[in-house]
């Protein structure tokens, strides 16, 4: 059973700090029956490079590595979950925003802020299918509603750039019925449920529409050049 089956099964864990570099110990604390081991980058001199020695010291193991921060920084958070740390300890969290913050950049969007890295986590990219599938599995059923949408809305961008190239006409839309929409394409079946509706093809030639003229603002309304 997982750290985190564990936990959400309110079984009690037993963990220790590791605070010295060297390997070794982290080899001989993985022998000593621990639930998990935590990392301390707040009080003691252990770089990021040694803690990612020491992280895949204790995976091999087979025990939950941990990694206390010296801050709640979303940089070095990234960097030790990138090493391979299961999860974050960290220091001097105040205030709600504070712990968003926190949460934020341990999660994947749409839930939180962390970048998509291939490094040891990821098994250097070999394994990075897998470890988003236990990424998302972590995910409530709203997140992934939320995560879905927004896949769905990117692949609506990519849709509407490449008719526009084309000449072809579409138009996206929210204001729809998607329980009549499932209902009428039986996507209920496939596990599946609509989110929005976008019309493809050409304007008929008595559409009152037609002939009138598009607005297209300038580049520098919609585009902000941050160069």
């Amino acid at each position: 059973m997982s750290l985190m089956e564990k936990i959400k099964e309110g079984e009690l864990t037993v963990g220790s700090w590791i605070t010295l570099a060297h390997p070794a110990i982290a080899e001989i604390m993985s022998k000593a029956g621990f639930d998990w081991l935590a990392v301390d980058l707040e009080h003691s001199v252990i770089t990021i490079r040694e803690a990612e020695e020491l992280i895949r010291v204790i995976s091999l193991a087979g025990v939950t590595p941990l990694v206390r921060l010296t801050s709640n920084n979303p940089d070095l958070i990234k960097r030790v979950m990138d090493a391979g740390s299961h999860g974050v300890i960290v220091p001097m969290v105040k205030s709600a925003e504070d712990a968003v913050i926190a949460v934020e950049s341990v999660k994947y969007p749409p839930v939180g802020k962390r970048g998509v890295g291939l490094a040891r986590a990821q098994g250097y990219g070999t394994e990075f299918k897998e470890y988003l599938k236990t990424t998302i599995s972590g995910k409530t059923t709203e997140d992934l509603l939320s995560w879905g949408k927004n896949q769905a809305y990117l692949a609506l961008g990519n849709l509407l750039t490449v008719c526009a190239n084309e000449k072809i006409d579409s138009c996206p839309m929210e204001g729809f019925i998607p329980e009549k929409y499932d209902e009428v394409l039986g996507l209920k079946e496939k596990n599946l449920s609509s989110v929005l509706v976008l019309p493809v093809g050409y304007r008929a030639e008595d559409d009152i529409m037609t002939h009138q003229k598009k607005v297209r603002k300038n580049i520098d309304e919609i585009v902000i050049d941050i160069s």
